[in-house]
């Protein structure tokens, strides 16, 4: 599998390994300069911007799949336009500490890009995997989009997480079951391997997308800019190694790094401030390298 980064926050060009495979497979892409407009969330002419920045990375989906490194999750939305030049039918497998589901928020933003790749027409499901956010806590009022969920195009699997409070009526799905009042979410730490293997069996396309958020991973594996989970890094890599066993993948995207925001735009800075209280020293971000080299490691023997 080739190497891609986009390099729109610096956290890239500091990772050796990360920055040499990218360049070697001419897929170093310099977009400092866009960053600022398209951290958070942004709007449809910064967007244009950017997928103009990275027209070749779209028009060579032909050459087989890449792992698109993107930056500090703050990037994530950023994935949507990638996914979108797959152009066949597929199951996007989605690891992340939150389900970025959100509806009421700008509609290219790094919480609610789900809702923008549930809206291309060969995304069939998404699944997402590792929740322990308090997102998932009184959903409704945090605008979750629990009607994909009902509709069975989403499914979400936290890591670990209490039942969450809903009002009004319900039904059960794969992930979950409604009782008292409640969504009871099958938790999949405690039977990771078991999950796993279900996972393989029930997707419905032969072909998937792989999209993982950092923040997912426990403390001792990553250091990003939100909230960490608690999924162990030899869970995510051996859930990878199934499913690029089990399907054809045609493309991977990771965030996750840590980098300092600057915003000048007040909302922005108003966001950051609310939502990422966290300040990381150089021997924590650190372990950043370190889980992309293992990523790196299981995603190059992936045949393209």
């Amino acid at each position: 599998m080739r190497v891609r980064a986009i390099d729109l926050d610096g956290s890239l060009a500091m990772q050796p390994a990360v920055a040499d495979a990218a360049r070697r497979d001419g897929g170093w892409i310099a977009a400092t300069d866009l960053g600022p407009a398209l951290r958070l969330w942004t709007d449809a002419p910064s967007m244009r911007d950017f997928e103009r920045r990275i027209h070749d990375v779209l028009d060579d989906a032909g050459r087989g799949p890449a792992v698109t490194f993107l930056g500090s999750g703050d990037f994530h939305h950023l994935a949507v336009p990638l996914m979108a030049s797959a152009a066949r039918p597929l199951t996007i497998v989605h690891f992340d500490n939150h389900p970025d589901w959100v509806r009421f928020a700008p509609r290219w933003h790094c919480g609610s890009w789900v809702n923008r790749a549930l809206e291309l027409p060969h995304v069939e499901r998404i699944v997402t995997i590792g929740p322990c956010s308090d997102d998932l806590t009184w959903p409704q009022f945090k605008g979750a989009n629990l009607a994909a969920l009902r509709a069975g195009r989403l499914e979400l699997y936290p890591w670990r997480h209490a039942p969450s409070r809903i009002i009004g009526a319900f039904d059960d799905g794969p992930g979950h079951r409604i009782a008292a009042g409640r969504i009871e979410w099958r938790c999949v730490g405690e039977d990771w391997g078991a999950f796993v293997a279900e996972l393989c069996r029930r997707i419905p396309t032969e072909s998937i997308w792989i999209s993982i958020d950092k923040d997912v991973l426990r403390q001792q594996d990553a250091t990003t800019n939100w909230d960490q989970g608690a999924m162990p890094l030899s869970a995510l890599t051996l859930a990878i190694e199934a499913l690029v066993n089990c399907r054809r993948v045609l493309g991977v995207d990771v965030c996750g790094e840590y980098a300092p925001a600057h915003h000048r735009n007040l909302r922005k800075r108003f966001e950051a401030w609310t939502d990422q209280p966290r300040e990381a020293g150089r021997r924590e971000i650190a372990v950043n390298a370190r889980t992309n080299e293992a990523l790196l490691a299981l995603l190059a023997a992936v045949p393209t």
